[in-house]
């Protein structure tokens, strides 16, 4: 069984930094690539940042070169920090990742994270 597991969201002010990880666990065999994700209310989950296993990044128009997305290939873990927050980065963000794995045979597909708050003040 694959997970994804969040963590690093909260309260900050307009201007301040947040930290979030999602570590995957599971009989993995490889992931390719990670992303994050983000929805608030009344609009759709959209595209933050993502990675790919050789570490080639994208981001979104709204937060290039704010937000920086790494990634820890041996500990199955993908990171954003966050920095000059704004109040319209409020969002639940989710974790994303392609994932092959072993259960009684060699499988690929996403997988989410169960999403972390985030929430900037003005």
């Amino acid at each position: 069984q694959v997970q994804l597991v969040e963590s690093g969201g909260g309260l900050v002010q307009a201007g301040g930094s947040l930290r979030l990880s999602c570590a995957a666990s599971g009989n993995i065999l490889r992931i390719n690539v990670m992303g994050w994700y983000r929805q608030s209310p009344g609009k759709q989950r959209e595209l933050v940042a993502s990675i790919t296993r050789d570490g080639s990044t994208n981001y979104a128009d709204s937060v290039k070169g704010r937000f920086t997305i790494s990634r820890d290939n041996p500990k199955n873990t993908v990171y954003l920090q966050m920095n000059s927050l704004k109040p319209e980065d409020t969002a639940v963000y989710y974790c994303n990742a392609y994932i092959t794995y072993y259960s009684g045979g060699s499988y690929s597909r996403d997988y989410w994270g169960q999403g972390t708050q985030v929430t900037v003040s003005s």
